[in-house]
């Protein structure tokens, strides 16, 4: 395995009286999709906010390529993208506007600026070409006109074109066909092709075993599983989350 893009040691985090994470120690390289599981009120959710830098920890660290990271802004200098349940996308905008969405080219004429949409849609086509992504074919259409796995897969090439160490998804697959998962669980292989280290939070455990590289397990704020997939039966998981037969 290569580098390590993501290292969190001894991480911890209280909401009061209540633990919400516990030593949390763990590693991702890059190219690497680390698959993390959980019961509902395991502190997935709390550890994906502390990586992404919406919530500061109680103990520990997180360093992404040896920077430390303790704030959005940090996250976003340390080249860290997100891909939330929700999306974050702009219905009534295109392809290309959401791909640039936050990082607009502009162009000045005389005492203006003007967002340059002819060298967004230049520029986005060949990022999706380049992404190696075939789904997204007309950077012009609105994002209202795709469909649900479009939009997924928007959403991760846009993370892709921006991050440039880590991608944080957070249930990917929540809500698709099948034709509409192999459409995203394609685009999260190719951001780890990229480079990229990948964590993604999913209760799509069939896929996760077949697309992850490493399986970490959260339950009640620790890790109790940091494994290969290969071999494992979603029973075998679904034992580790709940903590009996």
């Amino acid at each position: 395995m290569s580098d390590e893009v993501l290292t969190i040691t001894d991480l911890g985090k209280n909401f009061g009286a209540v633990t919400a994470l516990r030593d949390v120690n763990l590693t991702v390289h890059a190219g690497e999709i680390v698959a993390l599981l959980g019961d509902n009120g395991a502190g997935k959710s709390t550890l994906m906010n502390i990586i992404c830098g919406s919530q500061p920890a109680d103990a520990g660290s997180i360093k992404v390529k040896g920077g430390e990271l303790t704030s959005l802004a940090d996250a976003r200098r340390l080249g860290v993208g997100v891909v939330y349940q929700d999306l974050a996308l702009a219905p009534d905008l295109s392809v290309a506007e959401n791909l640039f969405l936050g990082n607009e080219i502009v162009r000045t004429v005389g005492p203006l600026r003007i967002v340059d949409r002819p060298a967004m849609r230049s520029a986005a086509k060949k990022a999706i070409e380049h992404l190696g992504i075939s789904t997204l074919r007309d950077v012009r259409l609105p994002v209202l006109s795709l469909s649900g796995g479009q939009r997924q897969v928007l959403a991760v090439a846009r993370a892709m074109k921006w991050a440039e160490n880590v991608i944080l998804l957070d249930e990917p697959t929540a809500a698709l066909g099948p034709k509409q998962v192999g459409m995203v669980l394609d685009s999260i292989k190719r951001a780890a092709d990229h480079g990229l280290g990948v964590i993604l939070v999913s209760h799509d455990i069939p896929s996760v075993l077949k697309l992850a590289d490493r399986v970490v397990v959260l339950r009640h704020g620790t890790i109790v599983a940091d494994v290969p997939p290969a071999g494992l039966s979603v029973s075998d998981v679904v034992t580790v989350m709940v903590g009996e037969d």
